[in-house]
């Protein structure tokens, strides 16, 4: 709900409240945005605004009319430099003249039922809750310039998202350096801002800064949103906890260079702002042209961490995905990489497909490897036609065989890449981006296509159409292998390089939206080296997005963790693979492998072919618990518990009839045999059956200890070692209880853990990277 009291603006969702005031200067004072206030009037919101005398020592007054206020020492919804403010600025020009102050003042306001659609980005939406938009439109008319701030309300999901357009309505062009989607300025300091950092196999770990004093920046230079600093931060107290405390969450609808900044100024107030990155950003803006930027998502909780999150999970999947397989589970798939990598023909695929099928995978998926002369990394890319050698019968051919033996079928692309050993490179040069005539620096063997270029994205949308349409394919799984580097457009004249990030972007949403309206029954799955471009932007074209290119237990369970905090499990791939692990060549269990990559959308990604039978029979069992459990763990509300060498993870029903939890943990500590497990967000006063899966264990994980049993002696990894593990196995601890939902959030006290004092059928084999999934269901 928006309303409007004289000079005064209150937003309202269901739980929250974000006000705001003109000043009598003209500009915009934020008065507050947090738990939800009850205001009838203007007068209601007279404690919030700050009451100024006279203006402080060594700082500008905004004009000689009104001498108290320097506009340094209040908080704004937007800013600019030139006229008393020196923090984080949210706008920056450049005017014929090459003046670079701005000058915006309130000139009207608009509140409007509905919201209005972004005119060349994807924004959010909701086809099922009330959203109404407020349009603050700002002037700066020394120079003919107008500036509108848009608020979107989304009252019943509890999140307000921000955009903001510049239109020139002068005579002369204007050079944009700087346009932030949102600003948002607290009274005080002291706030932790929370960022998600890493790199290629090391996504989203999470990192807090306490902020006194300075500027923190959270930032993307690599052409996408970057596996190095994710879009989604925080912003919460010290005291905060997963179930305590407040918490603001922000994200921004876009996937290529982003920019959080969190500053505190010299009177101890923050600001936070979030745009696209101004580095090396330059818009010209010509007579009646306007730049609109990306939205930006952000929300409030008191109720900590899993409260900001499980408005950003249901804000995700209600507001950001669209189409199709928005509610609907998503199939068990086995993909080919890491089983063959680049050397694939169609027995082999047709064997491992085969072996997929005999243990319940529901789509089989050919990776990279099957067109041009695709042998390794270094060709090809561009050429995207089918290389009959490998596939003599095509990809329909294929398609067909995996078809009739009842799994769909799927295919990896790479649209936007191309090799210079290929015929693409060589028929296009000039459609790459590369500066003319000067050396390149390269990614993974291959260039970027210059989708700045309309041209090119036309052709590549054309390509990737005949390849869609060559089959009955029912996934793609959409690649991007590397960042950017020598930004430059041979499209664009030399005085709008400054554009080419930025237009990338926009042909890229461009080519997205074309294909999935015209294959709405293809699951699109986003890729970009893993988790380099896991962001809003992708998600309102791609129901789900490959996480990592790490698919170690160890990792995942941290890296989804990370991802959870703004993102909802149903759109994080995660698959179970082989051991040697292959980014780390760590060896984790096959059940906690299973276990993490069951709270995304699971899939798997080994050489079934080459497993022993026990594991086969393991991986059968896994995804038939998975099939009967996906629609808790993709579409619940998910609740993060402890989080360090001991993690726990609750998935919970919307009628929280059924959950899911799981813990693990990283290392053994020595002669600990307690353990307990918190499930979160059941029934208080309903009773549940609590119960984990019956599991028995390879006796050579005890080492020589199975002499302290065995009537002969037996030698280690000898044959004789090796045969009786074929049919001796060490029985698990099974865990069942019935009781009511308090009782069991209070903490479920585990059988007691193996500590070198004794194993039986009631003791928990619990080694390094060990793990239980545990199922609770209302009586």
């Amino acid at each position: 709900m928006i309303r409007q009291f004289g000079d005064t603006f209150v937003l309202d969702t269901e739980n929250t409240t974000y006000c705001m005031k003109k000043l009598v200067t003209g500009q915009m004072e934020h008065l507050y945005y947090g738990k939800k206030l009850y205001i009838d009037r203007e007068e209601d919101v007279l404690s919030l605004v700050e009451k100024h005398e006279f203006a402080p020592g060594n700082t500008n007054i905004y004009d000689s009319d009104h001498p108290q206020y320097s506009l340094e020492d209040m908080r704004l919804e937007m800013s600019s430099y030139g006229k008393g403010d020196i923090r984080e600025p949210f706008i920056e020009t450049v005017h014929d003249d090459g003046a670079m102050t701005d000058d915006f003042i309130f000139e009207s306001a608009v509140i409007e039922d509905g919201r209005q659609k972004l005119s060349v980005m994807p924004c959010a939406y909701d086809d099922e809750k009330t959203v109404n938009e407020l349009t603050i439109i700002l002037a700066d008319k020394n120079y003919g310039l107008k500036l509108e701030l848009h608020y979107c309300v989304f009252e019943g999901r509890d999140v307000i998202t921000r955009y903001s357009k510049l239109i020139n309505e002068s005579e002369s062009d204007v050079r944009l350096k700087r346009l932030m989607s949102m600003q948002l300025d607290f009274e005080d300091s002291g706030y932790v801002f929370t960022t998600f950092n890493g790199g290629w196999a090391r996504e989203m770990n999470r990192h807090d800064t306490l902020i006194y004093a300075g500027k923190h920046v959270n930032s993307s230079y690599t052409g996408s949103s970057s596996s190095r600093a994710n879009p989604f931060v925080m912003l919460s107290h010290e005291d905060t906890s997963e179930d305590h405390g407040d918490c603001y969450g922000f994200n921004l609808v876009y996937s290529g260079n982003h920019y959080e900044a969190c500053e505190v100024s010299s009177f101890n107030k923050t600001r936070y702002v979030s745009g696209i990155n101004p580095q090396s950003f330059e818009f010209l803006i010509q007579k009646g042209e306007a730049f609109e930027t990306p939205e930006a998502v952000m929300t409030y909780s008191p109720y900590g961490f899993n409260g900001m999150s499980q408005i950003m999970h249901e804000f995700v999947r209600e507001c950001i995905v669209r189409g199709k397989w928005k509610h609907k589970v998503r199939p068990v798939l086995l993909n080919s990489w890491e089983a063959a990598y680049f050397d694939i023909n169609e027995s082999r695929l047709l064997k491992l497909a085969k072996a997929g099928k005999d243990v319940g995978v529901e789509l089989f998926v050919m990776d990279d490897g099957w067109f041009g002369t695709r042998n390794d990394d270094k060709q090809s890319l561009g050429d995207w036609y089918v290389n009959k050698k490998k596939l003599p019968q095509g990809i329909s051919g294929l398609c067909k065989k995996i078809n009739d033996m009842g799994l769909d079928f799927g295919i990896w692309v790479e649209p936007e890449m191309v090799n210079v050993n290929s015929n693409l490179y060589k028929e296009h040069p000039e459609w790459v981006i590369e500066i003319p005539g000067k050396p390149h620096t390269e990614g993974r063997n291959q260039r970027i296509l210059d989708f700045a270029n309309p041209q090119v994205v036309e052709y590549m949308t054309n390509v990737m159409s005949d390849v869609f349409s060559s089959a009955a394919i029912s996934y793609v799984k959409w690649d991007m292998n590397r960042i950017f580097s020598d930004y430059y457009s041979k499209y664009l004249p030399k005085e709008r390089q400054g554009e080419c990030a930025h237009r990338y972007i926009l042909g890229l949403y461009s080519m997205m939206e074309t294909l999935t309206q015209k294959y709405p029954d293809i699951l699109f799955e986003g890729c970009a080296a893993g988790g380099n471009r896991f962001d809003l932007g992708i998600l309102s074209y791609f129901p789900q997005i490959w996480a990592s290119d790490d698919t170690d237990a160890l990792y995942r369970v941290n890296g989804m963790t990370g991802y959870s905090y703004g993102y909802p499990m149903s759109v994080v791939s995660a698959h179970v693979s082989a051991c040697p692990n292959h980014q780390t060549l760590r060896t984790t269990p096959l059940a906690t492998r299973f276990n993490v990559a069951a709270f995304g959308v699971c899939g798997y990604e080994c050489n079934l072919c080459d497993m022993s039978k026990n594991d086969l029979l393991e991986i059968k069992e896994q995804i038939s618990i998975y099939k009967n459990w996906r629609e808790v763990l993709m579409y619940g509300t998910f609740y993060r518990g402890r989080c360090g060498n001991v993690h726990e993870w609750t998935c919970v029903s919307k009628d929280r009839k059924r959950a899911v939890g799981m813990i693990m943990q990283e290392l053994v500590q020595p002669n600990i045999q307690f353990e307990q497990f918190f499930p979160k967000g059941l029934e208080e006063q309903a009773k549940y059956k609590f119960f984990n899966r019956d599991l028995r264990y390879n006796i050579k994980g005890f080492g020589d200890l199975v002499n302290t049993a065995s009537p002969i002696h037996i030698k280690q990894d000898s044959v004789l070692h090796n045969v009786i593990s074929k049919f001796v196995t060490m029985p698990g601890e099974c865990e069942e209880y019935t009781s009511s939902g308090s009782v069991l959030m209070a903490g479920v006290k585990l059988k007691q853990g193996f500590a070198a004092t004794g194993y039986n059928d009631n003791t928990r084999y619990y080694q390094d990277f060990g793990s239980r999934i545990y199922f609770m269901e209302m009586i």
